[in-house]
């Protein structure tokens, strides 16, 4: 454990942030996982309006510097791909 007072302030600060940001990722991999499966039951509707809020979420997390902004257009670029690929069967 830090002695300087500042330190210590920062230790949960950091705590706080590292809790906040789990929680951004949590979210981001269960909406991901709700697209996939919609992909998977072939509901076109569906996976479009989830891929919608995905990409949003998306977004948000990477104005917010939970991921890069070039790891959050690549997720959202890779779900877009495959929601493509489904529409077009």
């Amino acid at each position: 454990m830090a002695n300087i007072k500042q330190q210590k302030k920062r230790v949960l600060t950091n705590e706080l942030a590292r809790q906040r940001n789990q929680a951004v990722r949590s979210r981001l991999r269960t909406e991901t996982r709700k697209f996939h499966a919609l992909v998977a039951a072939g509901d076109a509707e569906g996976a479009a309006a989830q891929l919608r809020v995905a990409s949003r979420l998306y977004d948000k997390a990477a104005t917010k510097h939970v991921i890069h902004k070039n790891n959050a257009a690549n997720k959202k670029s890779g779900l877009a791909a495959e929601l493509n690929k489904l529409t077009a069967k």
